[in-house]
């Protein structure tokens, strides 16, 4: 039997990708439109075919036939943390690109992933229009509200999960059920004497690091940072990584920061240098990527923000997994044909 073959919208980095070639799914062709992201995406895909277009100049005719299609459709326009315009940014809207190519392509199953706050009450209306058109298109939909740290992933982090299944093959998807958290220690303790600052300009010593990408971006802490308590300690999970290195937790060693007032903290005095932030790779491997997958980048904050806009890749392992045997019992005692021949034979 040939693996199920999917293509990947929206790729960046590849964590969606890397769980579900994990889980035994063959990624046939990939689509990111962001340049400081090719590089990393084909040193560690080398066989995948990337095409480098923004999505709306892709048309449906290009990607080739598939059984599944996955991706992240860029979430910065539904965020709670920012302007939170949702369908209406030209960020939300290519949503409708990612039902467009579904409509066309007509695969098995879809994932689709985004953050929390596209399940706001101000993008009811969008939300619900884009539920109805996965209807359209053809596919019985689930979706839920989820926490990684659930699924094998060190980290809190909450994210709305859409899978399709095709209509016609009369079957709906069941999330997996949650396992036991994991924590920091699980995730990065063997790493924390070998970080190394970034070099000036917060630019990389890719060249003078034992670890790869085990580098911490420097500089000072901007007032929203200060805001909140930016530590975890090594027995619970890490703060959601985001893509911006600025924001990134601070690592477990230092104790937890002091409230002052209202919207202001303070590190510990006399414990300033144990405040320094999570370094790329133990970013990298709170969203569960392995130490042999490489992050090419020039400045840090290109690196932080690959790794904090990934799907965790565990997560991204679990889903699959289940959409796998979904797929696979299913045409073991169902002939399923539709817009010719299946991929999977």
């Amino acid at each position: 039997m040939k693996k199920l073959q999917v293509v990947s919208l929206f790729a960046g980095a590849g964590g969606l990708d890397l769980g579900f070639e994990k889980a035994g799914f063959l990624i046939k062709w990939a689509n990111e439109y962001d340049p400081t992201i090719w590089e990393t995406f084909k040193y560690n895909f080398p066989r995948v075919e990337l095409d480098q277009r923004s999505i709306l100049d892709v048309p449906s005719s290009a990607i080739p036939d598939t059984d599944g299609i996955i991706g992240g459709p860029p979430c910065q326009s539904w965020s709670e943390a920012g302007a939170g315009r949702g369908i209406n940014d030209k960020r939300g809207k290519v949503f409708w690109e990612y039902i467009r190519i579904l409509r066309d392509k007509k695969p098995l199953f879809f994932l689709a992933e985004n953050v929390s706050g596209m399940l706001h009450q101000k993008h009811g209306k969008a939300f619900n229009s884009i539920l109805e058109q996965f209807s359209d298109a053809g596919y019985n939909v689930k979706y839920d509200l989820l926490n990684v740290n659930y699924y094998d992933v060190p980290q809190e982090r909450w994210r709305v999960i859409f899978v399709g299944y095709r209509k016609d093959l009369g079957i709906s998807y069941q999330f997996p059920s949650p396992k036991a958290p994991l924590n920091l220690r699980d995730a990065i303790w063997d790493l924390k004497d070998s970080a190394v600052p970034a070099a000036e300009f917060n630019r990389t010593k890719e060249n003078f690091l034992k670890v790869p990408n085990h580098e911490y971006m420097t500089g000072s802490f901007s007032t929203i940072f200060m805001s909140r308590n930016r530590v975890r300690g090594w027995d619970e999970p890490s703060y959601t990584i985001q893509a911006g290195g600025r924001h990134a937790p601070i690592h477990p060693q230092a104790p937890k920061m002091l409230f002052v007032e209202q919207d202001k903290r303070i590190f510990v005095p006399g414990k300033e240098k144990l405040y320094r932030r999570l370094s790329i790779r133990e970013c990298a491997r709170v969203q569960t990527f392995p130490d042999s997958f490489i992050f090419k980048y020039k400045g840090l904050a290109d690196g932080y923000k690959m790794v904090g806009n990934a799907v965790p890749v565990n997560f991204a392992l679990a889903i699959a997994k289940q959409i796998k045997k979904d797929i696979v019992c299913l045409l073991k005692v169902d002939s399923v044909v539709d817009q010719g021949e299946l991929i999977l034979v």
